[in-house]
């Protein structure tokens, strides 16, 4: 039942919010809510009067956080490729299954083939299991359709997922993901004839929030990439990248020259790159998902994005070849085994940081003025959401007036 004022006392609150204190802690908290949004936090010896009547829910020492947010998913699509996985374990690397006909071009077929209804009913599986974990807002994007009708009915399906379950869809728009097979070896006349129309149609639809692409040697370059973004610039869509996740093509530089929000993977990026993201404000984005499932050896330069100041999100990358990770808590402890982030950047990077790389200002931190979107935990210390592995310690999870 939506419960317009609440106020949760007896609370540990990570607030991550940038204070001396790590993760922003504050002990000994209370949490006043009303309308869907936070109004008050602070200490419980110092509740304001105003918010003294509001119907009192003790939480008994429970840790909370923001709501959670995966920034960085491909959730909806048709098919597995359960086949692939197995023929990589037999030797074959990702591009060599790419370049076969396998990879994104074979989930093509399996959701080009899927009616809008299946891949709703398939999406909401997948995305049950975040809630589960304390998702409040998902990312979700297109790009295996790869021709107008199905890359709108992936957008569609997306749009649809806020009205099926209590949870926030921001879509991005990937047509350039990858060229399908009718397309083969005509990259360009792809991006002219499906990705650009199928981008304009989509905006005019109201289904689109970012456009993305993959820049990589296996799917588009730079020019290529720029040229969608050009398109993007016109219709005021921000935009992020696929970059440098087997190379290093500069993808990075050119997301940054164009603002993005985000420059996701990024496994081969350079000192150079990891520069201009700093100075373009770009958050990237750490997928581990991506990197343990194809058993990738180049890690993502975590300290060099530390030197410079670059902000850190990090994501599940769900999708059905390169990361079928349905986990963000799985996600937060694999960024820090295997990237060696600290669990309060690994818990920044699925809230405040995820936040950003979404452009959304309203929600990633417990403030005042902040929506309503919590996850109660039952765990003493924030460092043990990245430390457990295969527990989820959700006690409860707050959606705007929703638990």
């Amino acid at each position: 039942m939506p419960k317009q004022n609440r106020l949760l006392t007896d609370l540990n609150a990570a607030t991550m919010t940038q204070t001396d204190a790590s993760y922003g802690m504050i002990e000994d908290a209370a949490i006043a809510l009303e309308g869907g949004q936070i109004v008050w936090i602070g200490s419980d010896a110092s509740i304001p009067a105003q918010y003294q009547s509001f119907e009192k829910t003790s939480l008994d020492g429970k840790l909370v956080t923001p709501g959670l947010i995966d920034c960085h998913t491909h959730i909806v699509h048709g098919g597995d490729r359960a086949v692939e996985f197995e023929m990589r374990l037999n030797g074959a690397s990702y591009e060599e299954v790419a370049r076969a006909g396998g990879g994104i071009v074979s989930t093509v077929t399996a959701t080009r083939n899927a009616s809008e209804a299946e891949l709703t009913d398939e999406a909401l599986r997948r995305v049950d299991v975040l809630i589960s974990e304390g998702v409040t807002t998902l990312e979700i994007k297109s790009g295996y359709g790869l021709d107008i009708e199905t890359e709108l009915r992936m957008l569609r399906v997306a749009r649809s997922i806020a009205n099926h379950r209590p949870v926030q869809v921001v879509t991005s728009f990937l047509g350039a993901h990858a060229t399908p097979a009718e397309y083969k070896d005509r990259d360009d006349v792809y991006i002219d004839e499906v990705c650009i129309p199928a981008l304009r149609a989509a905006h005019a639809e109201g289904l689109v929030d970012a456009v993305d692409g993959f820049c990589e040697g296996i799917a588009f370059q730079p020019d290529q990439i720029a040229r969608v973004f050009e398109v993007a610039k016109e219709l005021g869509l921000p935009v992020k990248l696929h970059a440098e996740q087997l190379s290093n093509l500069g993808g990075a530089k050119l997301a940054a020259r164009y603002g993005a929000l985000s420059a996701d993977h990024i496994e081969y990026l350079d000192e150079d790159g990891v520069k201009a993201l700093s100075d373009a404000g770009t958050v990237a984005v750490i997928l581990p998902g991506a990197f343990y499932t194809l058993r990738e050896t180049q890690a993502p330069p975590i300290d060099l994005l530390r030197k410079h100041g670059v902000p850190m999100a990090l994501a599940t990358d769900i999708n059905p070849g390169s990361s079928p990770l349905n986990s963000l808590l799985l996600t937060l402890n694999m960024g820090c085994t295997l990237f060696r982030m600290t669990p309060e950047e690994a818990l920044r990077g699925v809230t405040v940081q995820a936040a950003r790389a979404l452009g959304l200002t309203d929600q990633g931190t417990l403030a005042a003025g902040q929506k309503a979107d919590l996850a109660v935990w039952d765990v003493k210390h924030p460092a043990e959401l990245a430390y457990r592995i295969g527990f989820n310690p959700l006690h409860t999870r707050i959606f705007g007036d929703l638990t």
